[in-house]
């Protein structure tokens, strides 16, 4: 049994004294882990940093073994992003989101595909972001958790959508929301047709699907939300809260 293809490396943990267990997405044979000889070594410890872009070898004498890793590095995103933290932030948590939300060898081309887009223009840093909340919403419709965004879940309407329900995932209007308008989840311009979005817009987006990741991708197999993914979330609401301190104000200094 073995394969060949481009693969996005994951997660690497160490095992034994100089190896390594790691785990990688391929287009066609979804997520895969192997064991990775000497993976922990200063030659090859690059290599299997999360966001890698390698070309990759996986071999077992069985379908069912953890079979063993080769790989290739052809795109270290990693590097791209060590002077900016915020995009080392959006990187290390879709991979982590990848690694446990998806199921093993699985095929999810769109995600595969979006993944490498976050990749190839991670230098863009938070104008990403939003890029990143549509990856998530493309991952979690691929596990079968569709987020409905096409018309108000009241009223029908496909103009003026502002908040989703969060027991539904259905998208509702200001006007229909109502009094409940507090209990939603605020729907961020730019997944609705909108160009623009702020700090306020991607610390909403990013709320929207950690819920809903958190729920159900994660939540229906007993596991939280990656720390990853919740430290970005953190990163972002504090950008937004800064950018929300009129000039002046004494508890901005």
């Amino acid at each position: 049994m073995e394969w060949d293809a481009p693969a996005i490396v994951l997660q690497a943990r160490a095992y034994g004294e100089g190896d390594a267990i790691v785990t990688v997405m391929t287009e066609e044979h979804g997520l895969h882990r192997g064991l990775v000889r000497g993976g922990q070594s200063r030659q090859h410890a690059a290599t299997w940093q999360p966001g890698t872009l390698i070309t990759a070898r996986w071999t077992a004498r069985l379908a069912d073994q953890l079979g063993g890793l080769r790989g290739e590095p052809v795109h270290a995103a990693a590097a791209l992003a060590m002077d900016d933290p915020l995009a080392l932030a959006l990187l290390t948590a879709a991979c982590a989101v990848a690694e446990g939300a998806l199921p093993e060898r699985e095929p999810h081309a769109a995600v595969f595909g979006g993944l490498l887009h976050l990749l190839a223009h991670l230098p863009e840093g938070s104008a990403l972001l939003p890029d990143l909340v549509r990856w998530e919403l493309r991952l979690l419709a691929d596990l079968g958790y569709g987020v409905d965004l096409r018309a108000c879940a009241v009223t029908g309407a496909t103009a003026g959508l502002a908040f989703v329900s969060p027991r539904t995932g259905r998208a509702v209007t200001a006007e229909a929301a109502g009094a409940w308008a507090a209990r939603l989840l605020p729907l961020p311009s730019f997944l609705v047709g909108g160009n623009a979005a702020t700090a306020d817009d991607w610390r909403d987006g990013l709320r929207l699907t950690g819920h809903f990741l958190a729920r159900d991708a994660f939540g229906q197999h007993n596991r939280p939300l990656p720390l990853a993914r919740q430290m970005l979330y953190d990163r972002v609401a504090a950008l937004a809260a800064d950018s929300d301190q009129p000039p002046g104000d004494p508890d901005a200094e």
